[in-house]
């Protein structure tokens, strides 16, 4: 290639939404997406590769900027700006954006879904339609197809390795700051503490938890494994990220450019998908290399135990019937 092809190649790589730099190139329509995840994450990698090619699509007439990292906030700071029109699109953790519409969490149900193929069918299905309806309602506009957040695992330290509902008793845990997952881990006898993501490393550290549950990549990315030992493969529950969008920046566009928007992030959906599920096989390889042992308990003591604890019982009464009844229909009886 000649200097003036690498410098065209460039440029263009520029005017098409790289990693929070704003675009050189004038745009009819500037978007502002935000993400947390980190530059090499999955979900990050596809959403520049989606924003670059919806602006070579449409001739430079929209460009999506990513803004990966919670460059623009945390999780609930972008949520408010993206409803008060500060930021046009964001990658939405579903249990984060369960804080603004509940039935976000619905998908997340302790020990739900047992796979992915049976994730993906609900989510692709007539779950995903109930949840995008029930955001919908909120003012902002989902998209249609559902990114990966993965399977969430539990970590401990050296002191604590868990097989079994009786392992998990006065377990002090930390989980995010969700009714779900506190409910879950205390109808199974352990001690939940919210605390911030980036407190954790710390609080493990100093032993004001002797663990936490997330996904692998988490575990990986905020070194995790130097301060835990163990790492439980309980796929307890599955989470995703939705891309939702200023209902009044996405009306301003025109039907062609709207068309390229939702397909192309609908797309780089499905490809996010086959990433962080490579992604998570590899890093149980990567982890177990620097010491991390893995064990995989048996889900069905932990199912019992959560019916016994009225933990469905008292989910399916906050979702109601007809939620209910449209996650089990891919999930079987839960209680």
């Amino acid at each position: 290639m000649t200097r003036r092809g690498l410098l065209g190649a460039a440029s263009a790589a520029w005017a098409t939404g790289f990693l929070g730099k704003p675009a050189r190139a004038a745009a009819e329509f500037e978007f502002k997406l935000g993400v947390d995840t980190p530059d090499t994450h999955p979900l990050t990698v596809r959403l520049i590769e989606a924003a670059q090619a919806i602006g070579s699509q449409s001739g430079g007439r929209l460009n999506v900027t990513v803004f990966p990292n919670s460059q623009l906030g945390g999780d609930p700071e972008m949520l408010s700006q993206l409803r008060a029109g500060g930021i046009d699109l964001l990658a939405a953790p579903s249990l984060t954006l369960s804080t603004l519409v509940p039935l976000s969490g619905l998908p997340s149900v302790g020990f739900a879904f047992p796979s992915y193929d049976r994730v993906w069918a609900a989510m692709d299905g007539g779950l995903g339609d109930f949840v995008r309806e029930a955001i919908a309602r909120t003012g902002v506009v989902p998209m249609k197809k559902v990114w990966d957040n993965g399977f969430r695992q539990i970590t401990s330290s050296s002191g604590r390795q868990l097989n079994s509902v009786e392992d998990l008793k006065g377990f002090k845990i930390r989980v995010p700051v969700t009714s779900l997952l506190t409910s879950l881990f205390s109808g199974l006898g352990a001690l939940p503490s919210s605390i911030s993501y980036s407190e954790l490393y710390s609080a493990l550290q100093t032993h004001i938890v002797e663990g936490q549950e997330n996904p692998l990549a988490q575990v990986s990315t905020g070194k995790l494994y130097e301060v835990q030992k163990y790492c439980a493969l309980s796929n307890h529950c599955w989470s995703g990220y939705w891309i939702i969008a200023n209902r009044r920046a996405l009306s301003s566009l025109p039907a062609d450019l709207l068309e390229m928007l939702n397909s192309g992030f609908d797309a780089a959906a499905v490809r996010e998908r086959a990433d962080l599920e490579a992604m998570d096989r590899a890093l149980q390889v990567e982890l177990a290399a620097k010491g991390v042992i893995f064990n995989k308990p048996d889900p069905v003591q932990f199912r019992a135990a959560l019916v016994k604890a009225g933990f469905y019982a008292q989910w399916q009464k906050t979702y109601g019937g007809e939620a209910w009844a449209q996650l089990e229909k891919y999930t079987g009886p839960l209680s």
